[in-house]
């Protein structure tokens, strides 16, 4: 499988253990298979690390949009991540991507509502590594560096500005 991630550096050998706890699919080391999603969210003078990952003889958990990746997605913001897995792919929680977490995590909504706002917005794929024996599967091809940012932030922002929109409507729905 082809993943890439976005840093200020060249990340040869990555650490499992130095993303935050609470991140969606807990602590580990988060990349993309959409080397274009990676470039929006990549900053000037980053670099965009090409890897290799050997999911044989990995126990992987996939997710898609639904209950199921919302309750993963919830128990980890609260630090519980409930999957022994060396491997999480699935969706990104569009409310980390558009700063509308505290909606989300509010408690005002319901579990329905809530999962209702983390379908708005297009819907890019994430692979967590999580264990020493995912990250040893884990293998660096190159890396790219980016120097001009400005069509990815253009596109960014005028992707923002829709989820925001969108965002808006479906909040007028509920009675909160």
């Amino acid at each position: 499988m082809k993943l890439f991630h976005a840093s200020s550096e060249l990340i040869k050998q990555p650490d499992v253990f130095h993303g935050r706890k609470n991140a969606d699919f807990g602590q580990g080391f988060y990349l993309s298979p959409d080397r274009d999603f990676v470039n929006k969210w990549a900053g000037e003078n980053f670099y965009i690390n090409e890897y290799k990952l050997d999911l044989e003889g990995l126990k992987v958990v996939e997710f898609e949009r639904n209950q199921d990746w919302f309750e993963y997605i919830f128990n980890n913001r609260r630090r519980k991540d409930t999957i022994e897995a060396d491997v999480v792919i699935g969706p990104v929680a569009n409310d980390t991507l558009y700063d509308s977490l505290g909606i989300i995590t509010s408690g005002y909504l319901s579990n329905e509502e809530a999962l209702s706002l983390l379908m708005i917005g297009p819907e890019y794929r994430q692979v967590a590594i999580k264990t020493i024996k995912g990250i040893k599967q884990l293998h660096w091809v190159d890396a790219m560096k980016i120097i001009d940012v400005t069509k990815e932030k253009e596109l960014l922002k005028k992707e923002e500005e829709q989820y925001n929109e969108d965002f808006a409507k479906a909040m007028e729905k509920f009675d909160v």
